[in-house]
């Protein structure tokens, strides 16, 4: 596939999805030295600038690299798999592990932080937590998670928060498929509810040791209980 010329606008979108696809079709194979700014800002009929940028989306996203000295050269034929799509393919099990060290800190973090509208958030959440027990399996996950959110937001700390984000989804689809097959809800409809009251008081006290004792212990029996499901 050749290079063409292509429109003014959007340059740098345009630059890299012309670079991207003489990657991933073949032309410039793994190993392979691309042409130098200049050349390709001719072929591509745009500026210098608009390629630089455009390399660094490619090497973003996995696929060159910039060597002193010598140029860019193609690393790899396919784009690097996004974080997002590492955990949509990832095991629940191994997500939850990995939550569980995140939001135990989480927890003591927003026991030594927290503020007053922090403390009116989690108890607010807590709330709409009892009220989605009278609702489906889906509106009451949604509500757990959205308790835990509020958790890590006491804590202070956006990259906590941004992280947690990203777990959100999968956590949301692994809880409904192990309430759904465990019936955890069928005796107990709030189910839960006791330690996350518990886990918000500690907050409110100011008690990290109990915050992440608490939050360690739950997430703990849930990690055991997919473990036992295998999902």
């Amino acid at each position: 596939m050749p290079l063409g010329s292509i429109r003014p606008s959007p340059l740098v979108e345009q630059a890299t999805e012309h670079l991207r696809e003489q990657i991933t079709q073949g032309e410039w194979p793994v190993g392979t030295r691309l042409p130098g700014e200049n050349a390709l800002a001719k072929t591509l009929g745009v500026g210098r600038s608009t390629v630089r940028e455009a390399l660094r989306a490619l090497a973003g996203a996995g696929l060159v690299q910039a060597r002193q000295g010598s140029g860019v050269y193609v690393i790899a034929a396919e784009p690097a798999e996004d974080w997002p799509a590492r955990l949509r393919r990832a095991a629940i099990t191994d997500v939850y592990e990995v939550r569980a060290i995140v939001e135990t800190q989480a927890a003591r973090l927003a026991a030594q932080r927290r503020t007053e509208e922090d403390v009116a958030a989690l108890e607010a959440a807590l709330a709409a937590r009892v009220r989605a027990s009278e609702g489906d399996d889906a509106a009451f996950v949604a509500a757990d998670i959205d308790l835990h959110a509020a958790v890590v937001a006491a804590a202070r700390n956006p990259v906590l928060s941004d992280l947690f984000a990203e777990f959100a989804p999968v956590l949301k689809e692994g809880l409904i498929d192990l309430v759904e097959m465990l019936s955890l809800r069928e005796r107990d409809p709030n189910t839960g509810h006791g330690t996350h009251a518990a886990l918000v008081a500690a907050i409110r006290d100011g008690d990290a040791d109990a915050a992440g004792t608490i939050l360690q212990n739950e997430l703990d029996q849930t990690l055991a209980r997919l473990h036992s499901r295998r999902l």
